[in-house]
């Protein structure tokens, strides 16, 4: 925890209300009580006066909406701000304190695996060699991790899964701001990957830790190799990722979708449960009637057929 006044020292932040504990960052929507939210694109507006945030990182023009007893952190470039805020509420990379890692009844850990401390692996598990497990990861039953795979801190792994060789869960989202002069600046991802129960991930799969909350992944999707899910995404129960598909950040699946392969959705968008994605379509906004969708732009799986065999037809002349 830190305190609201100490934090906006750090920032370089004028400071004028009430002090509190800060526990960490977050959106407007998700925002607690003791957490700090921000506002930098204007279409967000309307989620100012519900916002439960103790402070808002926001420009002067919208500080006027915020409730009255949110604390208002004026700054010229609300998102830089959060991104050097982030560092502030960044975790170890490593620990080597705390409490021992456990493992449970009939677990086998090779040779050659690296548990960290606070890990709790349930029964059953097999975890191989070169397997990297971080700080405070949770692992369910009967759940498979294969060579060399990694799992940053604080995720958590349901029971009764198979996670392939190389595979990434909890790297970085890829989050930054950018200054005037073109300069990046990180934002640290400070949440975590969740994935639920019967969950099958493919080989080299990297899915990134969110920003704030969770990445989450959920019963019984199966997901192949190379396929890259960014950070905050939620994938439905039983969706289906073939090779080489990309999700952008904050992409949210509904139940049983299928994606073909090099398929992919452009960010902070839903497709509705059921729906199919043929290979190589590209989403680029929401599709709110389940059906089978194809092409860039995407469209329905048959108007894009005809589209395709007309132009074959316009280039026999």
């Amino acid at each position: 925890m830190q305190t609201l006044s100490k934090i906006c020292g750090e920032l370089g932040l004028k400071f004028d209300g009430e002090d509190r504990e800060i526990s960490g960052l977050n959106t407007l929507q998700d925002a607690g009580a003791s957490e700090i939210s921000f506002l930098e694109n204007s279409k967000y507006a309307s989620q100012l006066a519900a916002t439960q945030a103790a402070a808002v990182f926001i420009t002067a023009e919208f500080a006027p909406m915020l409730p009255a007893d949110v604390t208002a952190l004026v700054t010229d470039a609300p998102y830089l701000t959060l991104a050097k805020a982030s560092a502030l509420f960044a975790p170890e990379r490593l620990e080597h304190t705390g409490k021992a890692s456990e493992i449970g009844e009939g677990t086998i850990v090779e040779e050659g695996a690296f548990i960290a401390r606070g890990a709790v692996i349930g029964s059953n598990c097999h975890i191989m060699p070169g397997v990297f497990i971080g700080n405070n990861v949770t692992i369910g039953e009967n759940t498979v991790l294969y060579p060399n795979v990694t799992v940053y801190r604080d995720c958590v792994i349901g029971s009764d899964c198979i996670v392939h060789s190389g595979a990434v869960i909890g790297s970085d989202g890829f989050g930054f701001a950018t200054t005037k002069q073109g300069e990046h600046v990180k934002i640290h991802q400070n949440g975590n990957v969740v994935i639920g129960d019967d969950v099958e991930i493919g080989a080299n799969t990297t899915i990134d830790r969110a920003a704030f909350a969770s990445t989450v992944v959920k019963k019984g999707a199966r997901i192949d190799n190379l396929v890259q899910i960014g950070h905050n995404c939620v994938i439905g129960e039983y969706s289906v990722l073939v090779s080489q598909v990309g999700l952008a950040g904050s992409s949210t699946l509904g139940r049983n979708v299928v994606m073909g392969g090099q398929s992919a959705t452009a960010g902070h968008l839903s497709i509705a449960p059921f729906t199919t994605i043929a290979a190589r379509g590209g989403v680029t906004k929401n599709v709110e009637k389940a059906g089978v969708y194809g092409g860039f732009p995407l469209m329905e799986h048959k108007l894009w057929l005809k589209l395709q065999g007309r132009l074959a037809r316009l280039l026999k002349r």
